[in-house]
């Protein structure tokens, strides 16, 4: 029964071909010389779990086939990047395990200062297959943009070609006035546990993170990273360049499927008896509201002095609260730590799905004796942990470890909580007018 005719048609994924990793079923309707039939009948494929986003296919149907049978070959449907609803975007962000909160919608409306737009990618269905939250920052007196996805967009970044997913974003945002993208791939390279960062510390030879032994490395991650800069992609200077970016070393703390006393056993002994030397002190943690925002800000400002970085104001966090809050009854909370009274510690917890951080934190100079900022990070853990959060992420950390890096200290406190240093693929740039990249760079240099 050969076909008379060739037919193209989209179809519904419903699962892989068998022996095949990149090609999947569809259910699509072809042409032959009697009557219609199924080229991938239902009974046949249900059985077979249902792919992911970029592997729906379409099957080209030859009419000169042998006789008596139809050759069929299979191709993935390209990636289109389009503009979507808040509303979309939400609703895909909460279909994942999660995403950062940097990749809401609500984040947008904190960045008054640039221009938002939530993307979607879509590849023959209804419903995104990935997303993301762009940013524009435009050039001063003409209308072209930096367009910035902070630690996004959320696409499949193990995915065999990533050119497949960024190049239709590049053309979405050509179109859009971008001179210049800048994108922070969620994609982890490598992870270090606490034992190996405090044994490459106590390491007279060893520096920098990266130059440790690893004690996990994503080779799919190096194989992107690799495509990406054969597309033209670059990493962003280290201490230079617009925007210092977010941090590409990060320390999280895995929660999941362990017990308050399972995740106090694996803290260092120093963190242990601070924790109950708070409690022993009398040191109260309570949960605050947004009038109490000013209180937390006092000792911001303070903490900021101390540490040399410039504060943001108020209105910053009564605008995150607010845009954060509105999204989401319980996406940010604030923290504060109380001896007799007095304010010794303060911080800020945000919550996407299943992914915790902690966003910012204060303490004083005052009372340092007390550990106010031990007891404040052990209640946000723990409540991290009632929350169903797989991990608690204690955010930035630099890569210095030689014994005069005035970083040290802070990566030292975060070690003590047993966790693991993660190192993302993180920021890359893609210039589109490489003159008006060029000519950015060196305006925000120069602010």
């Amino acid at each position: 029964m050969g076909p008379t005719r060739a037919g193209k048609r989209g179809g519904r994924c419903v699962g892989p071909i068998p022996g095949s990793s990149r090609l999947h079923f569809t259910v699509l309707s072809g042409w032959a010389q009697r009557g219609s039939f199924d080229l991938a009948p239902r009974e046949n494929v249900a059985r077979n779990s249902c792919c992911r986003c970029g592997e729906l296919v379409v099957a080209q149907i030859s009419p000169w086939a042998s006789p008596g049978h139809i050759r069929i070959t299979f191709s993935p449907v390209a990636f289109s990047v389009r503009t979507i609803e808040a509303d979309r975007h939400r609703e895909f962000n909460a279909s994942q395990p999660s995403v950062s909160f940097l990749q809401t919608p609500a984040w947008g409306q904190v960045k008054s200062e640039w221009r938002s737009e939530s993307v979607g990618w879509f590849n023959g269905t209804d419903d995104p297959v990935g997303a993301g939250l762009v940013l524009y920052r435009q050039l001063p007196k003409i209308k072209k943009y930096l367009a910035y996805l902070p630690e996004g967009p959320v696409i499949d970044w193990d995915a065999p070609d990533i050119g497949e997913w960024l190049k239709p974003l590049a053309e979405h945002l050509r179109g859009a006035g971008a001179f210049g993208i800048r994108i922070g791939a969620p994609a982890i390279v490598r992870r270090w546990s606490a034992e190996t960062i405090k044994a490459a510390i106590a390491d007279d030879r060893v520096t920098r993170l990266s130059e440790a032994i690893p004690d996990q490395v994503n080779h799919q991650t190096t194989r992107t990273r690799n495509q990406l800069r054969e597309m033209g992609w670059r990493p962003p200077e280290d201490e230079d360049g617009f925007a210092a970016g977010q941090p590409r070393f990060v320390f999280q703390l895995p929660i999941e499927g362990r017990t308050p006393e399972q995740l106090l056993a694996g803290m260092n002994q120093l963190w242990r008896r601070n924790i109950k030397k708070a409690a022993k002190a009398g040191v109260v943690v309570q949960r605050g509201t947004i009038d109490q925002l000013p209180e937390f800000h006092r000792l911001y400002v303070e903490t900021a002095e101390r540490d040399h970085f410039r504060p943001r104001p108020l209105s910053y966090f009564q605008t995150m609260f607010d845009a954060l809050l509105a999204e989401d009854s319980d996406r940010i909370r604030l923290y504060l730590a109380r001896h007799d009274d007095d304010l010794v510690a303060a911080t800020t917890w945000v919550r996407v799905g299943q992914h915790t951080w902690y966003s910012y934190g204060a303490s004083s100079t005052a009372k340092r004796d007390v550990r106010g900022s031990n007891a404040i990070q052990w209640q946000m853990i723990t409540d991290a942990l009632d929350a169903g959060a797989t991990i608690y992420d204690l955010r930035g950390i630099t890569e210095g470890l030689e014994a005069d890096d005035p970083h040290l200290g802070l990566i030292q406190f975060k070690v003590g909580t047993g966790g693991e240093a993660v190192e993302y693929l993180g920021e890359w740039d893609l210039p589109l007018n490489p003159l008006l990249y060029k000519a950015f760079d060196l305006y925000m240099k120069r602010r």
